[in-house]
């Protein structure tokens, strides 16, 4: 029957399919985190280049717009995975990413603010459908017992697109004397990577859980558990098939599924707000610890360098040991403890404010690093690992969008009034509210979400609550 379908399924082991699956979807997350921090590389280049025009809040807008952007994408991407399917939505947002990249490197004058701002907005809607779609496809894709490691190493890519963009930067400062050229070049290598997987996306097929829950496909979930398992010997029983029949509105009037919207993207706010505030604001944090004496190029320089070690050392390992134990620790206590010990680390450099003086560059360094470490040693690997576990198989991508558009709402809020916030009040201000903010993700996580690890999507959501008979007209 449709049940043992997905028995099997959750019981496979993993293989060539998930690992095709992951290189699939992690490009993007790839190019998602390269196009969304480079640009916190681009706007200190931008005066270099002839851009007389900058103020504060321009630097805001186009700092935090793909943000902004990203949370209409998530939703609307979200919202169509579940109505259309997932393999005939899973591309398109790729195609606006490309299309974005492309246009804010070369369609941009100088002091062109709306033209960047823009083509950035339309890059933006792809990444949040991007965060959306990647997630449900992977989650149903999973068995139970590697579900969140196979999440994980999606989301997880990430952390290597940290990394890409300060060396880029610092390669093509050091090679390239025109900075016009350079943030131009910086801006479109993010529509290569995910240019090379856009034919992979378009063709990975259809999830099992969709064909059954919801499509009520029996035959086509067959052939792709056949695939996944490497079991071709599948027997099923299609007249047994139960579909849901959810409408998206009962996500906002069903108590269930708003408290549990509540706690993903609750969380993955407070996290968003202190993660890619910090990071996209980096040269500007970093900056603190750069002597006065040093401007111009060679400051970017610096604080790109300063960047790179804090990502390649303290992010980088982050997100891969949590990826590779958060199926054995689990993702409640994961997420506490980092939440926890992001608002140690901002604390400290909050309340320390002697640390930003040039003979403690090595303790900021280490602090500033550990709360990086713990960010994706925590939070910024289990909001998106918890967020399609959550909702019923119909509701999955709607659910997953709204959840990354909750925390992507709260990257816009944070790296637009960081920048503020920073000019106004200094860097330990606004450590300190950094660390009031991921106190409350701690909260969250702690009274709206359990613990998921090992279970299946069914029991999770509880959805099986939520599924009819073929042809009948009641709630079973």
């Amino acid at each position: 029957m449709a049940q043992g379908l997905l028995q099997q399924l959750d019981n496979s082991n993993v293989g060539k399919f998930h690992l095709k699956a992951w290189i699939i979807s992690g490009m993007g997350f790839f190019t998602d985190a390269y196009d969304l921090f480079i640009i916190g590389t681009v706007v200190t280049l931008l005066p270099l280049a002839g851009w007389n025009h900058l103020t504060t809040a321009y630097v805001s807008l186009i700092s935090s717009v793909s943000l902004l952007a990203s949370v209409i994408g998530a939703f609307t991407f979200g919202r169509l995975l579940d109505a259309l399917g997932r393999s005939r939505v899973y591309g398109f947002e790729l195609m606006l990413l490309i299309i974005g990249a492309i246009g804010s490197a070369f369609l941009v004058p100088v002091n062109g603010v709306i033209y960047l701002l823009i083509w950035r907005f339309i890059l933006g809607l792809g990444i949040g459908g991007d965060y959306a779609g990647s997630s449900t496809i992977m989650a149903e894709f999973s068995n139970a017992k590697n579900r969140g490691q196979l999440i994980g190493m999606v989301f997880s890519m990430q952390g290597f697109g940290l990394v890409f963009g300060p060396i880029m930067a610092l390669l093509m400062i050091r090679y390239i004397p025109d900075m016009d050229l350079v943030w131009r070049l910086l801006l479109m290598i993010g529509a290569i990577p995910a240019a090379i997987v856009l034919y992979g996306r378009r063709t990975i097929g259809e999830t099992p859980r969709y064909s059954i829950n919801v499509s009520g496909d029996v035959s086509s979930a067959k052939k792709v558990i056949e695939r996944i398992s490497g079991n071709s010997r599948i027997t099923t029983a299609p007249d047994e098939v139960i579909t849901e029949k959810i409408s998206w509105k009962e996500m906002f009037t069903e108590r269930q599924f708003l408290m549990t919207l509540i706690g993903t993207a609750g969380a993955w706010f407070a996290l968003d707000w202190a993660f890619y505030g910090n990071s996209i604001m980096s040269h500007q944090m970093l900056s603190a610890i750069v002597p006065a004496y040093i401007g111009g190029v060679a400051k970017v320089q610096i604080t790109t360098l300063y960047s790179l070690i804090i990502f390649a050392v303290s992010a980088l390992p982050g997100y891969w040991v949590a990826t590779f134990t958060v199926d054995r620790i689990g993702r409640k206590p994961l997420q506490i403890l980092g939440f926890s010990m992001m608002a140690i680390s901002y604390l400290v450099l909050g309340l320390l404010k002697f640390i930003y003086a040039d003979s403690y560059i090595v303790w900021f360094m280490i602090i500033y690093g550990l709360s990086y470490f713990f960010t994706e040693f925590g939070p910024n690997v289990t909001t998106f690992i918890y967020s399609p576990e959550m909702f019923p198989t119909a509701l999955r991508g709607m659910g997953s969008g709204l959840s990354s558009a909750g925390g992507k709402l709260g990257a816009f809020i944070g790296t637009a009034l960081n920048v503020v916030i920073f000019a106004a009040f200094g860097e330990n201000n606004l450590f300190l509210i950094l660390a009031g903010i991921s106190l409350l993700g701690a909260l969250l996580t702690l009274f709206f979400l359990p613990e998921t690890s090992g279970r299946t999507l069914e029991d999770i959501s509880g959805e099986r609550d939520f599924k009819r008979s073929v042809g009948s007209g009641s709630r079973k």
